[in-house]
């Protein structure tokens, strides 16, 4: 019997795969027979590291590091890919959070921030979305083969978060992007999808979980108590990749313990 979940002879590129949900999906993809992974993270030596892990289970990868919402660089660093790989079916617009800034250690009310305290959000959250898919799409319909992208977005963007407005509207927007971009490539047998996350384990949540009584107090609002794991996203991300999920698109997947629910 065929496994749907295989991504034989496909090339994938997913963004901000250097740690955490990235990363575990780069190695899902690797284990589940992605011909090659082209791996893109802002800093160099991570997209390296997780290089090296996806070539250790047997497929090819290419490190593309840098900014995704640094237009001209992508689109060339993108083109450049796609001719080592000789292809490209599949894109993961995983990157968000704060960007290469890092997250800022407090959380002023909306009325109190300015655009500088915005872009930070705005930038990697939703521009960033829109260069890597702008500079992915003419490859991925010209290859004729159609195609899938996944964009992770996060619940806020769902519920909205008081402390995270711009976050939250950021969010929003890719996956109001991410349906109208599903329509606008449906005819091309391209698939857009968003996968929704609450909290999950990765390196940017560790100084949060040294507070034991907060994670407590937080995970009373999951359904599943538990935080999430990379492996969790991942698993989500593989199946909208993958010829199991050949006629979803234009869709939102909430991968959340329940935080939130539809």
């Amino acid at each position: 019997m065929q496994n749907l979940l295989q991504l034989d002879q496909r090339v994938a590129l997913i963004t901000g795969a250097g740690q955490g949900v990235g990363r575990q999906t780069a190695l899902h993809f690797a284990n589940h027979g992605c011909k090659t992974v082209i791996i893109n993270d802002f800093v160099a030596e991570k997209a390296e590291a997780v290089a090296a892990e996806v070539e250790a289970l047997g497929a090819r990868a290419i490190v593309l590091a840098g900014d995704v919402c640094d237009y001209d660089a992508m689109t060339a660093a993108v083109d450049r890919a796609r001719q080592a790989a000789g292809g490209l079916h599949i894109l993961v617009n995983n990157a968000g959070n704060a960007g290469p800034g890092g997250t800022p250690e407090s959380f002023p009310p909306f009325w109190e921030t300015g655009p500088d305290d915005w872009n930070r959000w705005l930038g990697t959250n939703l521009q960033g979305v829109l260069v890597m898919c702008r500079a992915a799409l003419p490859h991925i319909i010209s290859g004729g083969g159609g195609g899938s992208i996944i964009n992770i977005i996060s619940d806020a963007g769902r519920v909205g978060e008081p402390h995270l407005a711009v976050y939250s509207a950021a969010k929003a927007g890719a996956a109001g992007f991410s349906r109208a971009l599903a329509k606008a490539v449906g005819g091309h047998n391209i698939r857009v999808n968003s996968v929704a996350l609450a909290s999950i384990n990765t390196p940017g949540v560790q100084s949060m979980l040294a507070d034991t009584a907060a994670v407590q107090r937080m995970l009373r609002q999951y359904i599943v108590r538990r935080l999430g794991e990379p492996e969790d996203a991942a698993n989500m991300i593989l199946f909208l990749a993958s010829a199991a999920s050949s006629w979803i698109s234009g869709q939102t997947y909430a991968v959340n313990g329940g935080y939130s629910v539809s």
